[in-house]
Order: structure tokens, then C-alpha cells, then sequence
């Protein structure tokens, strides 16, 4: 009888060993299901194009669109990288793209060039300090130069709720987070 309660033991014990290898083997296969790189292709390339980290442009995918092309939001920002039609255009005209129109945001390869671009663009104009970028690619780029210059907000993380705007709080918080998380799941 003892014998028999020793061998449950010990084929538990292995069961559960067996078990622990497998969710530590593929762990970052299943934590991909929450970061998935949607049109990683497009993504790497117009990233690496405009001097830019990806996995920022995933993160930003995922917060602003949840990796919808479709996607609209109340104020009228569309495709995955919800860019404003204003926005869009005006990037379009910087980069010399003719004929553009407002329902080509919601093409993939179009949506993700603009906003790589403006981001690239955000990078300039707060010497890289991405926090700020990220703030203005939420709240606008006149926005977050009104809060530097007078003082309101630097970037610093630590004082995110020194930001005026509660949505650009949140915002610039999940961002971040995602960004931590796609880093830390894909980076070599």
C-alpha cells in the first residue's frame, strides 16, 4: 500500500514538472496572442525607414486601434495608427504623396507610412524623448510644446500627472506599458 501512495507521488510530481517546462518552453508563444506583430513587414520597414523603433509603432497599434484597419474614433482619427484626416494630409503633402484621400488611412501600408513619418517627425521636435512624443502624437504637437514652455511638463515619467489632459495621461501610460511588454517579448 505504501508502495503505491509513493509511485502516485512520484508520477504527480513528474506530471507537474512536465507541465511547468511546457508553459516555460512556450511562453513567448502564448504571451504573443496579447502582442501580436500585425503587418510586422510594413512595420519593420517604415520604422527602420524613419529612424524609429517598431515596437513602439506595434505599441501604438495596439493602443490606438487594437489592430483594427477599420477603425474610427469619436473625433474622427482613422486606420491602425489613428491618424487625424487634417494630420493625415498635411503628412501627405510633407512627403509629397499626391492624390491622397481620407479613406486611404484605412489601408495598412498607407496608415503605417504616415504615422511612422509622424512619428519620426515628434522624434525631431522633442530630441527624442519619447514620452513626449508619445504625449503629442496623443494631445498634439502644439499641445505638448504649450506644456514645456511654460513649464507644465517635461517628459518625466515620474510626473505624468503633472499632464493636463486626463485621456493623455492614460494614454501615454498604456502606451508605455506595451511598449515595455513588446520589448521585453520579442528583443533579442
Amino acid at each position: 500500500m505504501r508502495k503505491k501512495k509513493s509511485i502516485n507521488l512520484s508520477i504527480l510530481i513528474w506530471v507537474f514538472i512536465l507541465i511547468f517546462m511546457a508553459v516555460v518552453l512556450t511562453f513567448p508563444k502564448w504571451i504573443t496572442v496579447f502582442y501580436p506583430k500585425p503587418h510586422s513587414e510594413l512595420v519593420f520597414a517604415e520604422a527602420y525607414k524613419n529612424d524609429i523603433d517598431p515596437y513602439l509603432v506595434f505599441a501604438i497599434i495596439r493602443t490606438e486601434s487594437k489592430y483594427q484597419t477599420s477603425a474610427v474614433s469619436s473625433a474622427g482619427a482613422k486606420g491602425l495608427m489613428q491618424i487625424m484626416p487634417d494630420t493625415a494630409s498635411w503628412i501627405a503633402s510633407k512627403k509629397g504623396i499626391e492624390n491622397f484621400t481620407v479613406d486611404s488611412l484605412h489601408d495598412p501600408e498607407v496608415n503605417i507610412s504616415l504615422g511612422c513619418w509622424y512619428l519620426a517627425d515628434l522624434y525631431r521636435e522633442y530630441d527624442g524623448n519619447v514620452p513626449l512624443v508619445i504625449a503629442a502624437y496623443n494631445a498634439g504637437r502644439g499641445n505638448v510644446r504649450e506644456w514645456v514652455n511654460q513649464g507644465i511638463w517635461d517628459g518625466d515619467i515620474e510626473e505624468i500627472d503633472k499632464i493636463p489632459f486626463p485621456e493623455t495621461r492614460e494614454y501615454l501610460s498604456n502606451v508605455l506599458k506595451s511598449y515595455e511588454a513588446y520589448k521585453a517579448i520579442y528583443e533579442e
